[in-house]
Formats: structure tokens, sequence, C-alpha cells
């Protein structure tokens, strides 16, 4: 950069050497030559001086001071402008991520980020239309999107009549939702089967082992408006694995409501004590189980304990066979085979 570059200096926000020393040329009234022409331009921009076209040799020099506060205010509103701009880049950087994501995702990796209710509620539909073999769905906190359920359930309905088998894993709470149980009750009677789990687990639907759609955790949108459609055969494996093991060790449900404890023989196993006993009859490590039904260690000693009164046993494995031999798993099992 050199200093008769005017627009590099212009656009640095510096008069140049020579612009300067020409203004004060000016100001003894001595002429332009065409040598001066970079500089004049500096100093018309910063409204230093005026051409008069009559005698362009001789401009006319004009206040700095006012010059100085006018190119104060120019370069103030201009970064208020750039802090603007610059200010919105995160949210423009988000927006357009979402179709990059989408693109990216479905042209290298077997998925595709669907984001909307829409446009999840459309693939999976189309899925679960063309499904051969089985559907299975789990739904933490019940039903999706309630205003749709009329469009699922004709869907369903024309699955199992394929010859599609259908499972379907809530969360234990859906059992005090009336609506709920009606529906489990008119679909658990055309075929599908629905159990229900106390412990936490993931949302996802899988179909045929050949597909799978499930929460979005990379873009980190919206959980009911976000999703990926899987089609690793691999990964939806995985899926699948993960649906039976939450189906392994959920309760059978017809629509039923939520099954109460026996008050007055005070020992009916709570939903608490069952899973705890899924667990340890499973091998699973207390501070996992304790983890995963977030109490504390203490607290499960303690129900652990309760079970081993309840049973006469001294030990985790004698409990464990003695809840394999329980009349309520045994029930719980042949009603879900």
């Amino acid at each position: 950069m050199t200093e008769r570059d005017g627009s590099v200096w212009r656009a640095a926000g510096v008069l140049s050497v020579a612009a300067r020393g020409l203004y004060a040329r000016i100001t003894r009234g001595e002429p332009v030559v065409p040598e001066d022409a970079d500089a004049l331009r500096e100093l018309v921009a910063w409204h230093l001086v005026i051409v008069d076209p009559d005698s362009p040799e001789l401009p006319i020099a004009l206040d700095p001071q006012e010059a100085g506060r006018r190119r104060l205010d120019d370069e103030l509103r201009d970064m208020a402008a750039r802090a603007a701009r610059i200010a919105a880049i995160p949210d423009l950087s988000d927006e357009l991520g979402l179709h990059f994501e989408r693109a990216k995702w479905r042209a290298g990796s077997g998925s595709e980020f669907l984001a909307g209710r829409e446009q999840i509620a459309a693939r999976v539909g189309e899925a679960v239309d063309r499904a051969e073999t089985e559907v299975l769905t789990a739904l933490p906190t019940g039903p999706a999107w309630p205003e749709l359920l009329d469009d699922v359930t004709a869907r369903e309905s024309r699955a199992l009549a394929r010859g599609v088998r259908l499972r379907t894993l809530f969360g234990d709470g859906v059992r005090d939702d009336a609506a709920a149980r009606d529906r489990v009750t008119v679909m658990s009677a055309k075929g599908t089967r629905f159990r229900t789990l106390l412990a936490p687990f993931q949302r996802c639907v899988v179909v045929d082992r050949r597909q799978a759609f499930i929460s979005d955790h990379v873009v980190g949108g919206d959980p009911d408006r976000t999703a990926w459609h899987v089609m690793d055969r691999a990964f939806v494996a995985f899926v699948a694995e993960g649906f039976e093991d939450a189906w392994r060790r959920a309760d059978v449900w017809h629509g039923d409501p939520r099954r109460a404890v026996p008050a007055e023989a005070g020992d009916g196993l709570t939903d608490r004590q069952r899973e705890i006993l899924i667990d340890t009859a499973a091998g699973v490590d207390q501070r996992i189980t304790a983890r995963r039904l977030n109490i504390g260690l203490r607290t499960l000693t303690k129900e652990l304990g309760r079970l081993r009164a309840r049973w006469g046993v001294s030990t985790l494995a004698a409990l464990a066979y003695q809840w394999a031999l329980s009349p309520e798993r045994r029930q719980t099992r042949s009603e879900g085979s």
C-alpha cells in the first residue's frame, strides 16, 4: 500500500500524507496540478474542499472541524450498520444450517434430517404404508400430535390388514390418559400389541428392520419438530435392539388403567420395585439402576432390603431366583407372549 493510493487510504479511514500536503497548498492559494488528482479526490471525499467547475485548478478549502464531524458521523453510522450485520450472522447461519444439514446427511450417510411436523409425519406415514413385516414404535410421552391420531389409526389398521405386526411402547404415565386408553383398547382388539414402561427410553419408529426414525441429537432443534430418517442397516438394527430391550422390561397393556398396589395386603410390588427386580435378575450394576430410576444408592439398598425380607432371602442371587419364580412375573410373561 502506498500513500498515493487514495482508495486504500479512504477504505482505511485515514487521510493520506499527499492529501494533507495538498490541503495546505490549497489554503495558501496555490493551484493544483495533474499529479494531485488522487489527493484531490481524497479531499473532496472528506468534504475538505469543493471544486469550482469554472476554476478547477483553484479548489476552495472548507472548515476541517466541520469536515471532521461529518466524517465521524459517517464512520459511526457505518460502524452501527456493520455491527447489525455481524449480529445477524448467527441467526442466518442457523437458518441456512438446517438446509445444509438436511442435504449433507441425505446425500452422504444414508440419513435424512427432517424439520417440521408435516415432513416427519409424511415420511413416517410413507414408511408404514410400505411396511411388509413389522413396525416398532416407542413413544415415551404417549401418542404424538393428537390432531393426527385419526390418520395414524387408519394407517395402522391398513397395515394390520396386510399382515404387518405392530408393537407400540408407551411411557407408564399414558395409562392415566383416557383417550389413549380408548385408542389402545380398540387397536389391541385389532391385533396391535402395547406395553408401558416406567423407566426412561428413547423415541423411535422402526419399519421392517430396514429404516428407523429417531429423535434429533445433532442439529439440536425442537424434539417435537425435528427428527432423523435413518436407512443405515447396522444402525437401524441397533435402534431395534434398544426397542427390544425396553420391550422386555415393559408391562403388557390392553388399554386398562394403571394398576394400583393392593392397599390391604401390603405385599404388592410397586413399579419401582419391579424395575429393581428386573435389573437385579439381569445382573445390571446397582449404580446404573439407581441412575436410571433417578434415586440414590441408599434408597435402592433400602428397596432391596424390603424385597429380600418379602421373600425371606439374604442374597441378591436368591432374590433374583424368587422373582423369576414369582406368579406376577410369570403372569406378565405369559400375557406378552
